[in-house]
């Protein structure tokens, strides 16, 4: 039996979710995109989440579609239409996941998966890695949200120039445009992603997870509805276990002890 394309691991509260094509450099073709639909699927039911990994196996990321698949189509409209009816509901689902999503990232992101980085919430790339949409080269456009997060989170100016000149962005520059969080040494990408979700694992889910509602609902939503918003989120937290316990470690001058709860 060959390797499944996505691999799921859940265990403690963190998920892990890595692509599994590395003889293909992770690239997205219908079989891909539909385990990791199912996979995230399952992250959306699942009870004590608290963390989530996104990983590609192998040398590289995500090279974004597979090219060569789609070379070979009858009708290059049709796979492209079935790989995204799968793809899409998995980049929705991560979006509303309650947890903290992280990406780790090594080799290159390319294509759609360039879009999974920029729908991560936290990014850690290799001194090495390189980012590229690559759409327009082909003379495709963007998929996987990549439109829609990439100007939120870089500006529409610098998104025109990722998506119209396909500028290969390495991961310093990456970093200094906000698409990657933190930058570390090729050797060290596990270790630091891990440590990350280590940290988060144990942090504040329920606070974490309001506080992405809040900030992904900001861009479209009146501040005076955005103050109504926050003073409702602040209320619940401060009435939760988590709220009660960090206020309480805090006066105590001791490290708080999080349940997610």
């Amino acid at each position: 039996m060959p390797d499944p394309p996505v691999l799921l691991d859940v265990r403690d509260g963190v998920a892990r979710i890595t692509l599994n094509r590395p003889e293909a450099s992770n690239a997205i073709d219908v079989a891909l995109a539909s385990a990791l639909k199912d996979a995230v699927s399952e992250l959306v039911d699942a009870v004590g989440l608290r963390v989530v990994l996104l990983t590609g196996a192998g040398d590289r990321f995500c090279a974004g579609g597979d090219v060569r698949a789609f070379a070979t189509a009858d009708e290059l409209g049709a796979i492209l239409e079935e790989i995204l009816s799968f793809l899409h509901p998995a980049v929705a689902d991560l979006a509303e996941l309650p947890a903290p999503v992280v990406a780790a990232v090594q080799g290159s992101a390319a294509g759609a998966g360039l879009a999974l980085v920029s729908g991560a919430d936290l990014v850690v790339a290799a001194a090495s890695a390189r980012f590229v949409m690559a759409y327009t080269a082909i003379g495709l456009v963007p998929d996987g949200g990549s439109s829609w997060y990439l100007p939120r989170v870089v500006g529409t100016r610098r998104a025109l120039e990722l998506a119209l000149t396909n500028r290969v962005l390495s991961a310093d520059e990456a970093c200094a445009w906000g698409l990657v969080t933190r930058v570390v040494p090729d050797a060290e990408l596990r270790e630091h992603a891990d440590a990350l979700v280590a940290d988060l694992a144990s942090g504040p889910t329920r606070a974490f997870a309001a506080t992405k509602r809040l900030l992904r609902a900001s861009l479209a939503t009146p501040l005076e509805s955005q103050l109504t918003h926050e003073a409702t989120e602040i209320v619940v937290a401060g009435e939760s276990d988590d709220g009660i316990e960090g206020v309480a470690a805090f006066v105590e001058k001791r490290p708080p002890r999080f349940t997610g709860t």
